[in-house]
């Protein structure tokens, strides 16, 4: 079988909701096609979900929504006891949630699993059969793709392990993440936080586009891969000097396989880590090489947090007593749990349209009503 990407299939019809399948290779064909990307929400919690949902029809634009096993376990509660079980019912119940509601917001979602290392896979094994039950009863699997990080192993033990994780993955509709090269900094208890001029310095952190080739070579046949290759980019945020982006290799890298496989510009669908921090014109630079995710945990993160701070120092009293000492008037309104997370959220989502606005998306939803 040959290694070049499919014809795109621009007249797919893809409708609101969830998209898997055809439908999904459909729409980040139309990213290709358009030479635009989508913002990749890590979410932890049913408002977290709600902003990046409400971003999206916003902006008229469609999203990525993606979970960690730690975010998955969040979602699901603390309380629970068993912490394999808490990733996989977080991950589940998010993915049920979004189901739900993004039909009626009206806006196609990429709903995706974040990093997954080794000591992972029985989370994401776990969550193949929750896919695989899901696809029985109602003929869609519950998640558009998953991630595999094996980045810190050879390349032949990453590959052998994306392999056989597609071939399940596959008759399911679902497409797979890999990462070559190696992320900066910590994500979510995966990798280690960077200090000095680690990031700058490091060639692990920039990917050899003969890995790329080699990668797509032996695993785009198997089903719908896309590939996050390492060019500089870190998790989180850090000082100047500190990360050296080098978008170049992605273009390398597209030129290689196009050259290799007699294709089109840019065949391989590639994801930015790290996006957080990172200069709007090294973003733009990114995209225009193939890049169709952008992840921005960090930023997104931020945002909310910085809304819910504002709305607390505007409203000290209320977050100290229930009433008012020198009115007596009660404060239930002010801390009222739904108004400080409504003010994150909407802070969050003016990052978001930010995002959406560099990336090329905002205004460029897919979806047929």
């Amino acid at each position: 079988m040959s290694a070049s990407i499919s014809p795109p299939s621009a007249t797919t019809p893809i409708t609101p909701g969830v998209v898997t399948g055809a439908a999904y290779k459909a729409l980040i064909q139309r990213c290709h096609l358009g030479r635009y990307a989508l913002p990749a929400v890590n979410v932890s919690s049913s408002t977290t979900a709600n902003m990046a949902l409400e971003a999206a029809r916003r902006n008229r634009a469609d999203i990525i929504i993606q979970i960690s096993a730690g975010g998955a376990q969040f979602y699901a509660g603390r309380g629970l006891p068993d912490k394999q079980q808490a990733h996989i019912l977080g991950a589940v119940a998010l993915a049920r949630h979004v189901h739900l509601l993004a039909r009626h917001y009206g806006v196609a979602v990429i709903l995706h699993t974040d990093h997954a290392n080794r000591p992972l896979l029985g989370w994401l094994e776990g969550l193949i059969e929750e896919n695989r039950q899901h696809y029985g009863q109602t003929g869609q699997p519950l998640f558009s793709s998953h991630m595999l990080d094996l980045s810190t192993e050879p390349l032949e033990q990453n590959i052998a392990t994306a392999a056989t994780l597609l071939q399940k993955l596959t008759p399911l509709g679902i497409g797979l993440e890999i990462e070559l090269g190696i992320t900066g900094g910590e994500e979510d208890g995966i990798g280690t936080e960077l200090t000095g001029h680690h990031a700058a310095k490091n060639p692990e952190l920039y990917t050899e586009p003969e890995d790329v080739l080699t990668a797509w070579k032996a695993l785009s046949p198997l089903g719908m891969l896309s590939i996050a290759a390492s060019f500089g980019n870190v998790h989180g945020v850090y000082k100047p000097g500190n990360v050296c982006l080098r978008p170049s290799i992605l273009r390398d890298s597209q030129a290689l396989i196009a050259t290799t496989f007699q294709t089109e510009p840019n065949p391989v669908p590639l994801v930015f880590h790290g996006g957080s921090g990172s200069d709007e014109q090294d973003i733009r630079h990114a995209v225009d090489y193939g890049v169709f995710k952008l992840n921005i945990d960090t930023d997104t993160q931020f945002a909310y947090a910085q809304g819910v701070a504002t709305y607390i120092d505007a409203h000290k009293e209320a977050f100290r007593r229930q009433v008012a000492p020198d009115t007596g008037r009660p404060l239930k309104h002010e801390y009222d749990i739904r108004n400080w997370m409504r003010a994150g959220e909407e802070h969050c989502i003016a990052r978001l349209t930010r995002a959406f606005d560099v990336l090329g998306s905002r205004g460029k939803s897919v979806v047929v009503s």
